[in-house]
């Protein structure tokens, strides 16, 4: 229950986060914050499952990047998602997905800081 409960919380950060980046860059757009929510369980998704294999792939260098190549891979699964799913979702270049990875990156890290139980 506990593990629902904290991938229902997930979810939810990183909607908000693709919502604050999409209000940012106006090559980023996400139509509403139920795109963004589908857009956040797509990317959960492919964490599970194709995020495990690029990191395998790119191994050296994200050792060699100390680990810096992460935010790459980020922007690769932003890309894919907006693959997937319709003109809801549009990201004009890879350059901004990377930026966009790093900020939706930080703003899951406050959010889930804010919330922690610790």
């Amino acid at each position: 229950m506990r593990f629902l409960i904290s991938w229902f919380t997930s979810i939810l950060f990183n909607a908000i986060a693709l919502i604050a980046v999409a209000q940012v860059f106006t090559s980023f757009y996400i139509a509403d914050f139920g795109t963004a929510l589908l857009a956040s369980f797509i990317i959960s998704i492919l964490n599970v499952f194709v995020r495990p294999i690029l990191i395998i792939f790119t191994l050296p260098a994200t050792i060699l990047t100390l680990g810096l190549f992460l935010f790459v891979i980020n922007a690769i699964t932003l890309m894919i998602t907006q693959a997937v799913m319709s003109a809801d979702f549009v990201i004009n270049n890879f350059g901004i997905a990377i930026i966009a990875a790093i900020i939706i990156s930080l703003i899951n890290a406050i959010l889930s800081s804010l919330v922690s139980n610790k």
